[in-house]
Formats: C-alpha cells, sequence, structure tokens
C-alpha cells in the first residue's frame, strides 16, 4: 500500500506523543526529529521536508498548543493540515474544454505505463458520461500502435490510427477531425515517450502542442521511481508546461516520497493516481484524504463512493427481501464475496477503515486464499445444499470436501461465516440499522 512506510512512523510518533499528558518544547523538536526521518526516508524531496517540518514545528510550539488539554491531537491536526497542504490542498478536478470538444495530451518518459492509463482515463471518462476516443501518436516504439488498440478493445473505445504516417501532428489533427465528425467529445492522445529528458522529444511535443492546443496536458509518472518522477515532472513542466499529473504504479510503492513531492516541486497538481493493474483503477487524487490515510485515519469517503459505484438498486432490494424473508444462502453469500473482490479485496477495504490501516494482525493474503476457497465449495454443492445449509450432514460434507479439493474442517468454516454473514444482515434490515446503511448510500436503499 502506498505510504505504508512513513505511515508506520507517523503513527508511531503520534503514539508518544499521546502517551504524554502535556507536551514540552522538547518533546516537540524530538517529534519533528523523528517527522523529519520518516519523512526522508518515504523519498520525500529534501527541500520539502525542510519547509514542512519548520512549518509544523513553528505552528506546533504556539502558545494555544501547548496551553491546550489535548496537545498531542493538536500537532497531528497540524500534522495532517499541512500534509493536506503539501499534496495540494483541495482535489484538483479534470477540466473540459468550454467549446464541447476536449483534447488531452498524454506524455511521460518510456515504462511509466502511459499507455496503459490512456485507456483507464478514457473508462473514467466513460463513467463520468463523456464519449473519448483514443489517438495512436506514438510511432517510435515497436507494437505502440497495437498495444493502444488492445487498451482501447478492453475499455470499450474506438482509437484513431495512421499507420503509413511518421508525422504524430498530422495524426492527432486528423484524428480531432475523425473525433467530432463521429459525435465523440474527448480525444486522448498517446504520444512517444524516451528513456529520459532531450531535446528530440521535447522539440516534438512543443510541436505537437502548437498544431492540437491541447486542452489540457497530463505528465504520467511511475511513483516507483521516486524523486526522479518528480525530477522528470520538473522538467517535463519547465520545457513543455504540463496542466496535472498522473502518478502509475502507487498501489506498489510503500513510500509515496513523489505524490508528496510533486505539487511543492512542479506547482502542478497530481490529478489521479493508478492503484492497481485493472482498467477501472484509476482514482481521483484526493489530498485530504490521502493525508487521513498515512495517519492511520481511514477513508471512509472512498470506500462509501466505491460500494456507490458498485451500487446495484434491484440487487439491493431483492437482497433485502430476501434477507427479511429469512432466504438468505450460500449462493447470496458467494455473490456478496464477489462484491467485496469488485471493491478492491479485503486489502483496499481495510486500508480505508479507520484505524485499520497497515494493520499487521490481517492476513491479507490468506483471507483472498479464503475467498476462492469457499467458492470452490459452494460451486461444489447441489442447488438444494446451496438454499439450505443445515441439510449438509457429515456424508454430504465429504462428498463437497472431495469435489472441491478442500478440507472438511473448510466446510465447516464456511458454514459458520455464512451464518454470521446471515445474522449480521439481518440485524442490518432492522429499523436503526436500515436507517444506518440508508445514511451511508445518500439515501437511496
Amino acid at each position: 500500500m502506498a505510504f505504508e512506510g512513513l505511515s508506520d512512523k507517523l503513527q508511531g510518533v503520534f503514539k508518544g506523543l499521546k502517551g504524554k499528558g502535556s507536551l514540552t518544547e522538547a518533546d516537540i523538536n524530538a517529534a519533528m526529529r523523528e517527522v523529519k526521518l520518516a519523512l526522508l526516508e518515504a523519498d520525500v524531496n529534501f527541500k520539502v521536508v525542510k519547509e514542512f517540518v519548520a512549518s509544523v514545528k513553528e505552528k506546533a510550539l504556539g502558545e494555544e498548543v501547548m496551553a491546550s488539554l489535548t496537545p498531542a491531537q493538536q500537532v497531528i491536526k497540524i500534522v495532517n493540515d499541512e500534509l493536506i497542504e503539501l499534496m495540494g490542498g483541495t482535489s484538483s478536478k479534470l477540466t473540459y474544454s468550454p467549446k464541447g470538444f476536449t483534447v488531452y495530451l498524454m506524455v511521460g518518459l518510456q515504462g511509466t505505463g502511459k499507455t496503459t492509463t490512456c485507456g483507464k482515463l478514457a473508462k473514467w471518462l466513460k463513467k463520468n458520461g463523456k464519449k473519448p476516443m483514443l489517438c495512436a501518436c506514438d510511432i517510435y516504439r515497436p507494437a505502440a500502435i497495437d498495444q493502444l488498440e488492445i487498451v482501447g478493445e478492453s475499455v470499450d473505445v474506438p482509437v484513431f490510427t495512421m499507420r503509413d504516417s511518421k508525422d504524430p501532428s498530422k495524426i492527432a489533427k486528423a484524428a480531432m477531425r475523425e473525433a467530432e465528425i463521429k459525435g465523440f467529445n474527448v480525444l486522448i492522445v498517446d504520444t512517444a515517450g524516451r528513456l529520459q529528458i532531450d531535446e528530440a522529444l521535447m522539440e516534438e511535443l512543443k510541436v505537437l502542442k502548437k498544431e492540437i492546443k491541447p486542452h489540457e496536458i497530463l505528465l504520467v509518472v511511475d511513483a516507483l521511481t521516486g524523486q526522479d518522477a518528480v525530477n522528470a515532472a520538473e522538467g517535463f513542466n519547465d520545457a513543455l508546461g504540463i496542466d496535472g499529473i498522473i502518478m502509475t504504479k502507487m498501489d506498489g510503492d510503500s513510500r509515496g516520497g513523489a505524490a508528496l513531492s510533486a505539487k511543492k516541486v512542479t506547482g502542478r497538481p497530481v490529478k489521479f493516481v493508478g492503484m492497481g493493474e485493472k482498467m477501472d483503477e484509476l482514482d481521483e487524487f484526493h489530498p485530504e484524504r490521502m493525508a487521513s490515510r498515512i495517519l492511520g485515519m481511514g477513508d471512509m469517503l472512498s470506500l462509501i463512493e466505491k460500494a456507490q459505484e458498485d451500487y446495484d438498486e434491484q440487487k439491493a432490494i431483492e437482497m433485502e427481501r430476501k434477507i427479511k424473508k429469512n432466504k438468505f444462502t450460500l449462493e447470496d453469500f458467494l455473490e456478496q464475496m464477489g462484491q467485496i473482490r469488485k471493491m478492491g479485496g479485503i486489502g483496499k477495504m481495510l486500508d480505508m477503515l479507520p484505524g485499520m490501516s497497515n494493520n499487521k494482525n490481517v492476513d491479507l493474503s490468506q483471507s483472498e486464499k479464503e475467498f476462492v476457497a469457499f467458492e470452490a465449495i459452494i460451486q461444489s454443492m447441489t442447488k438444494a445444499e446451496r438454499e439450505d445449509p443445515r441439510i449438509l450432514n457429515a456424508s454430504r460434507r465429504r462428498r463437497i470436501a472431495a469435489g472441491s479439493g478442500q478440507p472438511v474442517q473448510k466446510i465447516n468454516q464456511l458454514v459458520k461465516r455464512y451464518e454470521e454473514a446471515r445474522k449480521m444482515m439481518k440485524s442490518m434490515m432492522s429499523p436503526r440499522g436500515s436507517a444506518k446503511l440508508s445514511r451511508m448510500f445518500g439515501g437511496r436503499i
């Protein structure tokens, strides 16, 4: 998970502060030294760390904080506010052309995941009511056009290509005409990258920018490269003038220094983060939510939004009817497990729950394996057994164990989990539980 190392260290610092009834200047100085080390280990830019720690220290030593009944909580709030400010203050939304047709120019070095990100962005735009088209302007990398076509097919978005042309500007201008004629309102232009920033790359992009006048230039950087990603962002911004940053592979970066440094160093906001390999794993970047997760306070808003995205009103009504009639079956239980997987699995859900991020007591890989085992067991049952697990006697359980390749103990465990889930579902359908659920989903249940 992103920021895992930083999150652990900061939470350790604050745990030490909370153990003190009052704070002295020496306590603050010691805590700030630990915060500084934690940020540097997370690969945050040195100048950024220096300014951040100085600002937090100045505010933490204020008379109002030192005289407070809960000074440790005040310090945590200051760090939270400063982290939010460091990452941009507020979310920076993707903007659209007021003329009705928007062009996004996607730029970046080779190996950052730019082409895949074009597809993810196209899918995100479709989900948000837009009609995008992709354009292949990487005329150098072998199979780059083929890759974009595969990506486009996976998200059901057309790809404009001119395989015989070696002029990116000509290709992009033809794509704009084609898109407008066919009623598309967004064009995403995938460009060539290089192994490093060079004059030839920048000259080509400058010409492309001048010819097609994109509404936004979005730079794709690899979070795993740390400060190299920030340096690349600075270089592209100085030469080209970017409008926003998309940071890929954030799910694999336990340090997170690039995301914390990028806005401060370049002056340009991080707009999206790639949180996985799937095409729907591109998330808008919310500084306030990320700060909350870093400090172990969870991210309930993102969890609720994720649940709302996958929310099916008809299925919810049907599920409610079944639970009220005590008809919640093992097939329904399997479907609920599938929903959790759809939302990113147990790991991502725990990461968003307050106090549960980086929980070392939860074996996440084991939980995912358990899902697969339960699925195999349920699929090895007859229809009658799925509908009424009470008929699962010893001989039936042995037969299911042989069919699913799982031990009888695992079947017993499944039945126990199912009973627990059924009771929980029933309690949520009580007047109090139903009202709480409805509030979570904005009154739609």
